[in-house]
């Protein structure tokens, strides 16, 4: 291998962003950031190391086995890159924001980076966008960022949008209650095995069977969750669940619903109502989110993450770009005029014998001659 195919070589799951993907991700995410403000979302931009006992805390605890961890030279003490932003919001609102009155809404955007990637995203390295919602346990929270989510992607052009809802806390509530073995249970439903879940025999067994049963659209999931006979604190995550797809259906109407009230997988740390937004026909979740506690202080939170790579895949392609090339007869200003009308002017740095040929190697679409932007011709 050469020496510049070595120097072009990276890990396995990063790429170098090049145009005019990289441009069209970044116009993405100001687009998405801007409609978390509208619903007075405020920004936050933790960095992107941390000592590896505070990455590491509380919501965080679960990301250690995705964790790049390195020795900081200056206090000797171990650090850890980040490998999800919402640790790190929850320890900003638990310390730094403590006192600020609640709710507290806030939204973050960044890289992230992760020791290995997964079958649906080999990204190792990819961009996270997201709000948190905390200091509020009511259905009316819930649904507040599931909509948010929801609006903004559409807002970024994606259509067929379908969002999972989740009670993940139901199956291992029930598993404790009956004393039933939790990575059994676990191994069986998600693996959606009606015998291995039927085979569980008794009273915890049928639960669990019709709680498999009662998966799918929002309005015959719920109809079938009416009808199971559920322990006090399930029914209390059932009527939840109820409210927050009464409140979505007046809010979104056409949004697709699911509910699985079985799915755990990916929701270590949420402690209620959880989602994963999908779009029809689109390799991986665009998102997902759900009800967790701060770490100390103990405030309720909900809040939702979206992945750039996943998005980027579903939203339309960006436009083609127009750039005018200015030969170097233009006259002095053309170009500070042109850009204030928002036009891309690439100037020519040296004579060319052929302005036209030379606009087209640079890439430009037009050209200007005589004061006047001429389309270039193949």
């Amino acid at each position: 291998m050469s020496d510049r195919s070595e120097r072009s070589l990276l890990p396995n799951g990063l790429r170098d962003g090049l145009a005019p993907e990289a441009a069209h991700e970044s116009a993405v995410l100001e687009r998405l950031m801007r409609h978390f403000h509208s619903y007075g979302y405020d920004r936050i931009d933790p960095p992107l190391v941390e000592f590896e006992e505070n990455l590491l805390d509380g919501v965080g605890t679960v990301m250690g086995p995705h964790t790049f961890r390195l020795m900081d030279p200056v206090s000797q003490r171990m650090m850890g890159v980040r490998a999800d932003i919402t640790p790190q919001v929850a320890r900003i609102a638990a310390t730094r924001l403590r006192k600020q009155p609640r709710p507290l809404r806030l939204a973050y955007a960044g890289s992230v980076l992760r020791v290995r990637g997964t079958q649906l995203r080999p990204e190792r390295q990819f961009r996270q966008a997201g709000c948190e919602l905390i200091g509020v346990d009511s259905p009316a929270a819930d649904a507040e960022v599931i909509e948010l989510a929801a609006v903004a992607l559409r807002d970024v052009g994606i259509a067929r949008l379908s969002v999972d809802i989740c009670l993940p806390t139901l199956v291992p509530t029930i598993c404790d209650m009956f004393g039933l073995d939790r990575t059994q249970v676990f191994a069986a439903l998600d693996q959606k095995d009606a015998s291995a879940v039927a085979a569980l025999g008794g009273e915890a067994g049928a639960l669990l069977m019709a709680l498999l049963r009662a998966s799918g659209p929002a309005k015959t999931a719920l109809e079938k969750l009416a009808k199971i006979e559920l322990p006090e604190p399930l029914a209390i995550e059932r009527t939840r669940l109820e409210a927050v797809v009464a409140r979505l259906q007046k809010a979104v109407p056409d949004l697709a619903l699911t509910v699985d009230p079985v799915e755990h997988k990916g929701f270590e740390y949420q402690q209620g109502l959880s989602f994963t937004l999908f779009a029809r026909g689109v390799r991986g979740e665009l998102g997902r989110g759900g009800r967790y506690s701060l770490a100390g202080k103990g405030d309720p939170a909900t809040g939702f993450t979206v992945y750039l790579d996943t998005i980027l895949r579903a939203a339309p392609p960006p436009a083609p770009e127009r750039k005018v090339f200015l030969p170097t007869s233009t006259p002095d200003g053309e170009g500070a005029r042109l850009r204030r009308e928002g036009w891309v002017a690439v100037s020519a740095l040296s004579e060319a014998g052929d302005d036209a040929a030379e606009a087209r190697r640079v890439g430009c679409t037009d050209i200007l001659r005589d004061g006047r932007i001429e389309p270039l011709k193949n």
